[in-house]
């Protein structure tokens, strides 16, 4: 009798298998890593903290102070923790709408935003690499985008922050009033087009300082 039993549920399982999917989870995908920029003089630079600067680059600057939210722990968390902590929104995420965001000038990145202590500002812009910026020829050319923030940047290019866990980053985390030197592509040509996502931070931040997040530097480097 057991032994007819064990045939049967040997056979359930066996044609419900057949039926039955099983998914576990996955861990997210590695971010890109961080391609070092050049140290070399740029051959040709272009200040996007500037209306002809951006504009050459069809950018429209949008920008949106991103909130500290609760939400649920993860799994993995002690039993005392029944919240944990999050920033609304993740504006850096590809296909983020930002439709609804105020439009600053370009010379406005250098405006003081925040009402100081903890604070965490964002910049987007899309920029199209144009086929000439005066008489410099961009097709072919190694364009580096570097950004320095005070007090702090994450930057994200196309809804990805390349980074690299345990070593010293080249490109999109940096330190306290360092810039971020971000490679767009080894080779533009006229027409790509890269989304732009700068998370500016206040810092340091557990002194909680009475000063605002603002841009000190914002500029399209190339080089041949």
């Amino acid at each position: 009798m057991r032994k007819g039993s064990l045939a049967m549920l040997v056979a359930v399982v066996l044609t419900a298998g057949s039926m039955i999917t099983i998914s576990f989870a996955q861990a997210p995908p590695a971010p890109p890593l961080p391609v070092m920029p050049p140290s070399l003089p740029a051959t040709y630079v272009v200040d996007l903290m500037t209306q002809p600067g951006s504009a050459a680059f069809g950018a429209q600057w949008k920008t949106m102070e991103a909130k500290i939210v609760e939400t649920k722990p993860i799994p993995e968390a002690l039993p005392g923790y029944k919240t944990a902590y999050d920033i609304s929104p993740h504006a850096g995420e590809g296909g983020f709408d930002d439709s609804k965001w105020p439009v600053i000038e370009s010379k406005d990145l250098a405006a003081r935003r925040s009402g100081g202590h903890v604070a965490f500002i964002w910049y987007r812009a899309n920029l199209t690499i144009p086929a000439k910026i005066g008489d410099f020829d961009t097709t072919g050319a190694k364009a580096v985008l570097t950004v320095l923030v005070d007090d702090y940047a994450e930057v994200w290019i196309n809804g990805q922050m390349p980074r690299q866990a345990g070593t010293p980053s080249p490109a999109t985390i940096q330190g306290f009033n360092m810039p971020n030197r971000v490679v767009l592509a080894d080779g533009v040509k006229p027409g790509d087009k890269f989304q732009i996502a700068v998370f500016g931070i206040n810092g340091p931040i557990s002194v909680a300082p009475a000063n605002t997040v603002w841009f000190r530097e914002a500029r399209i480097e190339f080089y041949r």
